[in-house]
């Protein structure tokens, strides 16, 4: 009985090192692709890279998203949420720090996959973290890391040009090889997450998503140590529709059998396709257009410096609404103005079409939001953020290779950036579904 009453007193101990983990490793999901946008053009002259093997380049981070990220649960089970995030960021780092050094394009794309795969590891598993340690705060947090998140990649989008240009003579693999150093900045303090084998107290039964994790069962499931992630499976098993002792192995099957999971996926998938070919192609699109590559590094680092703000509020905001669907419409209306506006002319106001394209970048902390919202328990996030993103990165593998084909033949960007247009509409039509007040688990 006293080892259970310490439980709750060295989780409240441990969750100001959490909210550091959270905001140091979301700094680092975004620049390993960030900052490779502004200087994009000289690591294909340097490796001779086609624009078609570039586009597949830019779909790296789905395919490495869909196939580790399905496994992020698995693995969790084993070493518990903390192990693998610490794992992720140290196959951040290494990717990272070698992958510049590459003597060719296969050897580069696959440090990137490396790179890329330590960031889908914690992709999955940081809502997990928010519903286990904040199950009362799930917007706010979501918010916090999000805007970390948006953070660390227009900070990489502005700043890697400037930093190749000045301090590193020119030298693109230095100004790609310094986020090494970032991400490795982010490993203690997950390492010292990792050691903790302690569950999460029981919150107070005041909201039907709290009130359904009132049970030691289920409360036990929301730790974050790897006996606590294991007994997800035998949380899911009593917490079944009516008590039925429905199997973890159904909740799986049940998932792809939600219309809401179905949406979830969908949205996230279509507003991954959106945000990789902006941050891949962005800057080449502006450069294009007669800017030089600082500006066009400057403007595509609006796109995520927008998300600071606009993250915490609208995560804080849509945790507080019963429905999101009517948001997700707003956003994606925001995101077809900003792709109208470089159709026409991406040079007559590029500030405008950023701030456009810089709003509708949101509905990744939207989705993120939703997930958890979606989810009753962190069992069910667990495995909801598993299918959503995983299913949803692969839907989004074809598209910047597409763009990246179709620019090459084309040589123009008018066709991408049409098709970027009418993909926005079910993505809306997703966002509607998925932010219908409903909850699975």
């Amino acid at each position: 009985m006293a080892n259970t009453s310490t439980r709750p007193r060295t989780a409240a101990k441990l969750r100001p090192l959490a909210v550091v983990g959270l905001v140091l490793v979301a700094i680092n999901l975004r620049p390993a692709v960030t900052s490779l946008g502004p200087v994009l053009e000289e690591v294909r002259a340097s490796l001779g890279m086609s624009a078609a093997v570039a586009g597949l380049l830019t779909s790296v981070p789905a395919v490495c998203f869909a196939l580790v990220g399905s496994l992020a649960p698995l693995l969790a089970r084993r070493w518990g949420t903390g192990g693998v995030i610490a794992l992720g960021t140290a196959a951040l780092a290494l990717g990272l720090a070698v992958r510049p050094f590459a003597g060719g394009t296969g050897s580069f794309i696959a440090l990137t996959a490396l790179a890329l795969a330590g960031i889908a590891l914690a992709n999955v598993l940081l809502p997990v973290v928010v519903k286990q340690r904040f199950p009362t705060r799930v917007g706010a947090m979501t918010g916090l890391y999000s805007v970390a998140l948006n953070l660390g990649a227009s900070t990489a989008a502005a700043v890697t040009v400037p930093l190749t240009a000045g301090a590193f003579g020119g030298d693109w693999r230095l100004g790609l090889g310094v986020w090494a150093v970032v991400a490795a900045a982010a490993l203690p303090t997950w390492i010292l997450l990792a050691r903790d084998r302690t569950t999460q107290p029981t919150p107070a039964a005041s909201s039907p998503d709290v009130a359904a994790e009132s049970s030691p069962d289920v409360a036990a499931a929301a730790g974050p140590d790897r006996a606590a992630v294991a007994s997800l499976d035998r949380a899911a098993e009593k917490s079944g529709p009516g008590g039925q002792g429905a199997g973890a192995a159904r909740v799986g099957l049940r998932l792809r059998r939600q219309p809401i999971a179905w949406a979830l996926a969908v949205y996230f998938g279509l507003q991954s396709t959106a945000a990789y070919v902006i941050m891949g192609w962005l800057p080449q699109i502006f450069r294009d257009a007669g800017l030089s590559a600082r500006t066009a590094g400057l403007l595509f680092a609006v796109t995520a410096l927008l998300g600071v703000p606009l993250s915490f509020a609208l995560s804080a905001l849509a945790g507080r609404l019963p429905r999101q669907s009517g948001v997700a419409v707003l956003i994606g209306l925001f995101g077809l103005g900003g792709y109208l506006g470089l159709w026409v002319d991406p040079a007559a106001a590029p500030w405008l079409w950023v701030v456009l394209l810089g709003v509708g970048n949101c509905s990744f902390p939207l989705v993120l939001t939703m997930i958890a919202l979606r989810g009753r328990d962190a069992a069910t996030v667990a495995r909801l953020s598993a299918f959503a993103q995983s299913s949803g990165y692969l839907l989004s593998v074809p598209g910047p290779i597409v763009v990246g084909v179709l620019y090459e033949h084309t040589g123009s960007w008018r066709i991408p950036l049409a098709l970027l247009a009418v993909l926005m509409v079910p993505q809306m039509v997703a966002g509607v579904l998925a932010g219908r007040d409903r909850q699975i688990g």
